[in-house]
């Protein structure tokens, strides 16, 4: 291919380990958080946001939560990227 490939996102989900999992309330519903949504942005930054379940159970919309200012979160988040750099570096093409 002779011009570059313009790649206009890029987008990992991680779990979060139960040690580190929260509440949060939402619209009158409380979330309890499991997963990260850690996208890589233009200007190489990471973003994040938090994603759960209702803690009563039952089903809810995709809600987006902020994630806690914690250095054991930017440290998961770290190692995720990390993590995913690896998987994308070893793809073995399409199934």
């Amino acid at each position: 291919m002779s011009e570059p490939v313009e790649v206009s996102a890029l987008a990992i989900n991680v779990t979060i380990p139960v040690e580190l999992r929260w509440t949060d309330s939402r619209r009158g519903q409380e979330f309890v958080l499991q997963t990260l949504n850690v996208r890589l942005l233009p200007d190489g930054h990471l973003a994040v946001k938090a994603y759960g379940r209702p803690s009563g159970g039952g089903r809810a919309g995709y809600v987006p939560f902020p994630v806690p200012d914690d250095e054991r979160f930017t440290a998961l988040v770290g190692a995720a990227a990390e993590r995913a750099a690896v998987l994308w570096a070893a793809h073995r093409g399409l199934a």
